[in-house]
This record gives structure tokens, C-alpha cells and sequence, in this order.
């Protein structure tokens, strides 16, 4: 395996120690799509102890860091220390209706001055496929040993775009329109898998070229965003600005593909 830092240990570990409880829980939702109860509370269940899980094992190994969670929101630690960013659960409604396709992330933020933190570290981690994506800030993006590079396609015509679609009280539906209306004639295909950050890895990982989605929280995005940029990419918000999670918009792929999607992009929003 490519070396890596300490710190990349220790939350693959935590995602392993996490892992094995969300695929047999994984399983027994799948039994419980039949009953008339319905899963709902079995996966927020799920969710929790994840987090508690990952909280532990990550605790154990730094103790004065803070920690930002999904479930259990922020808990304090030393502000001159780094803290943790985790989404135990990325995916959490295809989880819940039985659907093979999520993840756990976990992102290192640096405390910066500015008081902008600044993230340094991320794993994602696909428990069903036993894949694991992580990058260090200056070392890279790799899955296992194979270094990840953004896709080398140019083309919008043969670019495979992800996106997330907005839902019942969640997302600017008017926008997303809008946006899909320019982007979905000029490219090969645009596919809505519902989990963000598994989007960004594989835009890192070059499966898809490009993806664009906004409404998300930082759990869902940290270490997401820092694998696309270490595989070579862009991570933007729809203006072409530094601040996609401060903006809450997030464009990403290769250099030549961002540069195209984002003259669409711009185009949607100036005929908003």
C-alpha cells in the first residue's frame, strides 16, 4: 500500500471498526423493507452508534481533538487542535431502502486564523466494496496503492456527470432545473446515486467526470472535495470561487472539464 501518515491509519481503522456493524445492519434492513413498521428508526439507530463507534476509536487515538458529527453535532476540543469531520452514513436513504451504494467520511480540519479550517486529511470508505479512498493534502489521492488521477476526457460529449437531485424539503429544485436544462443536452450521461461523498471520490478516482450539487453539509463534502483536488481536480463553487462550502455549491472535475461545465453553470444562473 502507498504510505501514508499515521493519521490516515488510524481513521481507516475507525471506518473499519464502524464497518462491519452498518453491513450487518445493512442486512437486516433489507428484512425489514417487508415488514409494515418500515426501517426508519432501525437506520437512525444504525447511524448513531456508527458515529459513537467512529467517535471512540478517533477519541482514542487523539483525545483533545474535537469532533463534528452527522448524529451528534459538534463536541469540543482544544481549538488550536485539529478536529474530526464525519458523516458515519453517507447515503443514508439508500440505506434505507435497501440500496448497496454508501459510505463513511472522515476528514481532518486544521484550525487556520482566519478561523477557516482548513482540511488535510480524508477517507472515504465503501463498506459493501471494501474500498478505500484517502488523501493527504500535498501526497496525493489513492485507493489502496493505486494513485487516483481526475479523468483525462475533454469532451463534454463523452463526460459522465453526477449530480444530487433536490427532495422534498431539501434543495433549490428552480436552480438544480435550471442547471440541468444547460448541462444535460451538451453530455454523455448524468447519474443521481445519492451519496456525495462517494461522488467526489469517484470523480477523483475518474469514473465520473464532473459532478455538481449544492444544500450539502461539510460531513458530506470534506474529505470528498480534498481527494478530487489531490487526484488533480477542481472543487468550485457554481461561481468559480474558493468557497463551495461557505457558498454550499460545489463544482467539481478535471481542469479542462471544469472550465466547460462551469460556462454552463454560469449561463443557468444568469438566466435565473
Amino acid at each position: 500500500m502507498a504510505a501514508h501518515s499515521g493519521l490516515i491509519t488510524v481513521m481507516e481503522r475507525a471506518a473499519r471498526k464502524a464497518a462491519p456493524r452498518l453491513r450487518r445492519d445493512f442486512g437486516e434492513v433489507q428484512q425489514l423493507q417487508v415488514s409494515r413498521k418500515g426501517p426508519a428508526d432501525f437506520v437512525s439507530q444504525a447511524d448513531q452508534q456508527a458515529e459513537e463507534t467512529l467517535y471512540e476509536e478517533l477519541k482514542k487515538a487523539r483525545p483533545d481533538w474535537g469532533f463534528l458529527g452527522e448524529e451528534g453535532g459538534a463536541r469540543e476540543g482544544d481549538p488550536t487542535k485539529p478536529r474530526w469531520i464525519v458523516d458515519p452514513l453517507d447515503g443514508t436513504s439508500n440505506f434505507l431502502h435497501g440500496v448497496p451504494h454508501f459510505a463513511i467520511s472522515i476528514a481532518v480540519e486544521e484550525p487556520k486564523p482566519n478561523g477557516q479550517g482548513e482540511i488535510t486529511q480524508g477517507l472515504v470508505y465503501q463498506p459493501l466494496t471494501d474500498e478505500s479512498f484517502w488523501a493527504e493534502k500535498g501526497r496525493g489521492a489513492w485507493l489502496f496503492d493505486k494513485r487516483l488521477r481526475v479523468s483525462a476526457r475533454r469532451d463534454l460529449s463523452e463526460a459522465l456527470v453526477a449530480t444530487g437531485i433536490p427532495f422534498m424539503g431539501h434543495g433549490d429544485f428552480e436552480q438544480w432545473t435550471r442547471i440541468f436544462a444547460h448541462v444535460g443536452p451538451q453530455v454523455a450521461g448524468i447519474r443521481r446515486f445519492g451519496a456525495a461523498a462517494l461522488d467526489l471520490a469517484w470523480v477523483a478516482a475518474g469514473r465520473f467526470d464532473a459532478y455538481w450539487e449544492s444544500n450539502l453539509k461539510p460531513w458530506d463534502t470534506a474529505a470528498g472535495m480534498l481527494l478530487v483536488k489531490e487526484a488533480g481536480g477542481f472543487v468550485t463553487d457554481f461561481r468559480g470561487g474558493d468557497q463551495p462550502m461557505i457558498r454550499n455549491e460545489y463544482l467539481a472535475a478535471s481542469d479542462s472539464m471544469h472550465s466547460k461545465l462551469h460556462k454552463l453553470v454560469a449561463q443557468a444562473l444568469r438566466k435565473a
